[in-house]
């Protein structure tokens, strides 16, 4: 094996076992995935959700808000919103505060399958839980990270 060969593959078994990017891209798949499984039968993936859930507020956040909580782009966060709003479980309007702004609202129909999805996510919440050891630890980690 050449030089220059056997250098590449230190630098990729090098990145393969530190890599915090790789490790927690890899994890968040994972975990996504079991999530994506028991939302299914309600019709919903874990990023749906999520999303449902940030609406879940007395008062309708604007979009900025909600896109700031779920670390998105407001583009992405549109793009995301359109499916949920076609099945008509939220409304975006008009902020009647502010016109150049949105408000995005969970309907009774998203309220009822949230209620209805919950328990599917708190059943995997609870099977994942023990599996990290800290686990409240863990999420202040991610949570400085982010």
């Amino acid at each position: 094996m050449s030089k220059r060969a056997s250098f590449s593959l230190d630098r990729t078994h090098h990145v393969r076992d530190t890599c915090l990017c790789l490790h927690v891209q890899r994890a968040a798949r994972a975990v996504a995935r079991r999530f994506d499984e028991a939302l299914r039968p309600h019709g919903l993936t874990n990023g749906q959700f999520s999303l449902l859930t940030a609406l879940d507020r007395p008062v309708p956040p604007p979009m900025g808000a909600v896109a700031a909580l779920l670390a998105m782009d407001r583009t992405t966060l549109t793009a995301n919103l359109k499916p949920l709003e076609r099945r008509r479980l939220i409304k975006v309007a008009v902020d009647k505060r502010d016109r150049r702004n949105r408000v995005v609202t969970l309907t009774a129909a998203g309220r009822k399958l949230l209620d209805e999805a919950f328990p599917a996510w708190q059943r995997t919440q609870d099977a994942l839980e023990p599996m990290l050891q800290g686990a409240d630890r863990f999420r202040e980690d991610l949570l400085a990270l982010s």
